[in-house]
């Protein structure tokens, strides 16, 4: 349904942050985007991770992306508003938001579920979410059209055994993004969901050990929605769930 929509230039110009931006979903976004023109910022904690995905864009002719360096579980709000007078100082503002980064924890019984590792994940998923995106309205009010793309789960849609606190914080993750999408209607700046479903990442291959990953979409297979929803050709869209698959 996206394809159609989306041309080779469709993001021409286009300031994006991905977070998560060093392997997985976050990398192939971040590699696409910039296929597509886009001036890619990659956000992630590992550098050697982000300097590769810097150089693949650069070998492949991108916009020369910037590099992020940042632990999402230790980040405060200073941090977060840096970055965003940064990048209100370096390009002027931001086009694009992508919030991939999550935690998995440990798939376990409610009654095991600890407590650090709770914290840890909601802070990770939930809270460094809303303090990034939060400290980045500035930049992304400054956009023309603006999108903030959150990520869900099917889990974070309807709860399943075992996946206790991830499941929690992506059901927090749809909330947060129906609240923001509402509070924007009508602005400059939309605000949707996407589910990527069973992806062949390194995430996917701890939660199911047993799975044949080669049954699976590679994050590759996904992009046309990815790409969809940071193009111009979205600007109506807003307050969504969107399956990617």
């Amino acid at each position: 349904m996206h394809n159609e929509s989306v041309t080779k230039d469709c993001l021409t110009n286009k300031i994006i942050l991905v977070t998560g931006a060093g392997d997985g979903i976050g990398r192939q976004a971040a590699l696409a985007y910039a296929s597509y023109g886009a001036t890619v910022i990659l956000l992630g904690r590992t550098v050697t991770k982000l300097e590769a995905v810097y150089d693949e864009i650069i070998a492949a002719d991108g916009p020369e992306p910037a590099i992020v360096p940042l632990d999402l579980k230790g980040a405060t709000k200073s941090h977060y508003e840096g970055l965003n007078a940064t990048i209100i100082e370096k390009f002027g503002r931001l086009d694009g938001l992508l919030n991939n980064a999550s935690l998995l924890g440990v798939l376990s019984p409610f009654e095991h579920i600890d407590h650090p590792s709770w914290n840890d994940l909601m802070q990770v998923n939930v809270t460094a979410q809303f303090m990034l995106t939060q400290a980045l309205m500035p930049a992304l009010k400054r956009a023309e059209h603006a999108s903030i793309v959150f990520t869900s789960s099917g889990v974070g849609r309807k709860g399943r055994a075992y996946w206790g606190p991830y499941a929690v914080s992506k059901f927090a993750t749809e909330g947060l993004a129906q609240v923001m999408a509402d509070e924007y209607e009508g602005s400059s700046i939309r605000v949707n969901v996407i589910n990527p479903g069973a992806t062949r990442t390194t995430m996917r291959a701890r939660a199911y050990p047993g799975e044949d990953p080669k049954q699976l979409k590679t994050p590759a297979d996904l992009m046309p929605l990815y790409v969809y929803l940071m193009a111009d050709a979205s600007v109506e869209v807003n307050g969504e769930s969107l399956d990617a698959q």
